[in-house]
Order: C-alpha cells, then sequence, then structure tokens
C-alpha cells in the first residue's frame, strides 16, 4: 500500500459522450514522506488516532480529519479557469467541497505545490464568500469563487471552487496531491458551494448520473469513471445496497466475523464507502477484537503491526452487507513495506459510523449511484 515511487499508469482512453474515465496514479502517502523526511514520530505524537472523524459540516465551516488523508495514494488530474491551470486532487467520496491553493496562500504546503491564479482565468468569479474547513492541526482558510473545471473531457462550467489561502501545519508540505474534490451529498458541502457532480448533474454532463471506481492492488490500472460502469473491472455480478443516509455514502453493514463467529458490529452498524480514506475504521473496541482475531499487535502510535510471517496462516476477516459476505483476505487488510506489516484495520471511538477506504474498496469495484441513491458493490479485477 505504501509505495516508494509513483507509479503512473498509461492509458487509451476510449471516450464517448457523458462517459469519462480518470486515470488514478498511485504515489507516495503523507505517511510515507513524513517518515522519510524523519517527521511522522512528532507528527503521531501530537496527533494522535482518536481525532479521526468525519463532521458535517455548519455554516461555513466543513470539517475533515486529516488523518483521513495521510495514507492516501490514489490521486487524479482536474483543470481550472481558461486557458486551464492544472492540479492534483484526491477524489474524496467521503466530502463534498473542491479546494485547491491558491496564489493568495503563503503557507509552506502552498508553496510546494501548484497554486491556481484567478486573474490568469477568464472565466473565475469572486463569490466574496469565506470558506473554512476545519483539521485536526488547524483550518483551511480561503474564499469561494467559480470557474471552468475541466475533468478529462467534460468541462464542468460556473463550478464552485474553493481557493485556500491558509493550510494547517506542515502535513500538507509533504502531500503528492494539491487538493480535494468531493464526491459525497450536497449536505456535506460548505455553504454556498455546490459539488462537482451535482453541477455534472445539472448541466447533463453526464451519460448516467453515478459514477464507478475502480482501485489497483498494485498502483498501476487505477480508475475513476463518471458516468458509466465498467463491467472490465469486476467479475461476476454488481449487488446494490441502498444509502440510509445521502449526506455521506451511507449504508448498513449487518455483522463482521472471523471464522464464523461475529468480532464487530453485532446486530448491525452504519458504515459509509470512503474513497478519501485509506484505512478501514471502526469503534475502538470492535476493531481490537478484529486485530486480536488476525494476531496484530500494537505499538506505541496505536498503529497495530503483523508478523508478515504469518500471511498464509492469518484468518479472512468477512464484512455482511444487504444479505452478501464480502470477505477480505489477509491480503487485503495488510499493509506491506521495506519488511514490515501492519494491519489496515483502525480504532476510532469518535467515529459515529464505519468507514470503508481504500483497504475495502480494492477488494470490491465500487459503483456510487445517485440517480437511485445506492451504492454497487462486486469483486475487483
Amino acid at each position: 500500500m505504501r509505495s516508494l515511487v509513483a507509479l503512473l499508469a498509461v492509458f487509451t482512453l476510449a471516450q464517448c459522450s457523458g462517459i469519462v474515465r480518470i486515470p488514478l496514479h498511485k504515489g507516495k502517502s503523507m505517511r510515507k514522506a513524513l517518515k522519510e523526511q524523519g517527521l511522522l514520530e512528532d507528527f503521531l505524537k501530537s496527533h494522535p488516532y482518536a481525532k479521526n472523524r468525519k463532521f458535517s459540516n455548519f455554516g461555513e465551516v466543513a470539517r475533515e480529519p486529516l488523518f483521513n488523508y495521510l495514507d492516501c495514494q490514489y490521486f487524479g488530474k482536474i483543470h481550472i479557469g481558461t486557458p486551464p491551470q492544472e492540479f492534483t486532487v484526491v477524489f474524496d467520496t467521503g466530502s463534498s467541497d473542491l479546494w485547491v491553493p491558491s496564489v493568495y496562500c503563503k503557507s509552506e504546503a502552498c508553496q510546494n505545490h501548484h497554486r491556481f491564479n484567478p486573474s490568469k482565468s477568464s472565466t473565475f468569479r469572486n463569490l466574496n464568500e469565506p470558506l473554512s474547513i476545519q483539521y485536526g492541526t488547524g483550518s483551511m482558510e480561503g474564499i469561494l469563487g467559480t470557474d471552468t473545471v475541466t475533468i478529462s473531457n467534460i468541462v464542468d462550467s460556473h463550478q464552485t471552487v474553493g481557493l485556500s489561502t491558509r493550510e494547517p501545519g506542515t502535513v500538507f508540505t509533504y502531500s503528492q496531491f494539491d487538493g480535494i474534490l468531493g464526491l459525497a451529498y450536497p449536505s456535506l458541502a460548505s455553504e454556498y458551494s455546490v459539488p462537482v457532480f451535482d453541477n455534472m448533474m445539472k448541466q447533463h454532463l453526464v451519460a448516467q448520473d453515478l459514477f464507478s471506481v475502480y482501485m489497483s492492488r498494485n498502483g498501476q490500472g487505477s480508475m475513476l469513471t463518471l458516468g458509466a460502469i465498467d463491467s472490465s473491472y469486476y467479475t461476476g455480478s454488481l449487488h446494490w445496497i441502498p444509502v440510509t443516509v445521502q449526506e455521506y455514502w451511507q449504508f448498513t453493514v449487518d455483522s463482521v466475523t472471523v471464522d464464523g463467529v461475529v468480532v464487530a458490529c453485532d446486530g448491525g452498524c452504519q458504515a459509509i464507502l470512503d474513497t478519501g480514506t485509506s484505512m478501514l475504521v471502526g469503534p475502538s473496541s470492535d476493531i481490537l477484537n478484529i486485530q486480536r482475531a488476525i494476531g496484530a499487535t500494537q505499538d506505541q502510535f496505536g498503529m497495530f503491526d503483523i508478523n508478515c510471517g504469518s500471511l498464509s496462516s492469518m484468518p479472512t476477516v468477512v464484512f455482511e452487507i444487504n444479505g452478501r459476505k464480502y470477505p477480505l483476505p489477509p491480503s487485503a487488510y495488510t499493509s506491506q513495506d521495506q519488511g514490515f506489516c501492519t494491519s489496515g484495520f483502525q480504532g476510532d471511538d469518535s467515529s459515529e459510523q464505519w468507514i470503508l477506504g481504500d483497504v475495502f474498496i480494492r477488494e470490491y469495484f465500487s459503483v456510487f449511484d445517485r440517480a437511485n441513491n445506492r451504492v454497487g458493490l462486486a469483486k475487483a479485477i
């Protein structure tokens, strides 16, 4: 999961009207970059995992956990403005705003990334409204405007864009992405902000009001497809799960079992499918049960280590959702890096829902269907 180098997949894109494929490049996570800079230990000491929570926004303030992006590795390209200015973003189904750094931002993190210059775009319009997104290390502050956002061959005009004027701490300094493009429901967006996919649907820019995500296990070939479901990325059939709350992509999980025994989510629980979170997150007591069942041991920073030599004998963790079983083998829930293995499960007592992040999505091709307010899952190739 933690790659030493950015792996770039090269594709020949067959694009038709209202269907667009955006290659997702797997690169270095912020955790890896912080570790290489000798800053990871201090960061983990001052920002423990208990702060990993996604909040709904209130008024002009939207809240996001910095930790949810700490292990992100899947990024894509977009362009903003006329003529277009290029940015690398996380396509995040766990948030709803689009924001990138701006030339007005003097934070160190902004200096190391592409910054949007409104004066160089003939289509930019300032909304004269503030934007503030609260992170564990401080707030990302900025302004809201509208401009043309181009994603592959889709030209999304009059799109709300957040331009950061201040970014928190030093962590974003080492990220391989410039900003975030949220793909959750509009109820999570900041005031005055319209999510990108909602604007596309309103302008009838997509063939179907849905999008799908394939995350490759080896980093090559990952893809976000807007407006279509590409059956070449999965085997068997898609199974549909109704969205229970139209904020995140939230649904009901029936139970989590190991060797046929319920170890977590006894009696059912709520979960969200989140491309912006690398780990699989749940209540600490439930996650601890899972860690014990797979033989993981906790380190001083709350991470759980696994003996790399034990992978072949470790159990499969099974999520039952809408009456169907979705098994996660050890290869799915274990991260290997330079001879060290860690668990992809993470406890968080402040989380109101389980968060099924990249650990889960790599195993299961995922469809996010706004027209029918449902999520589709199928075994990824």
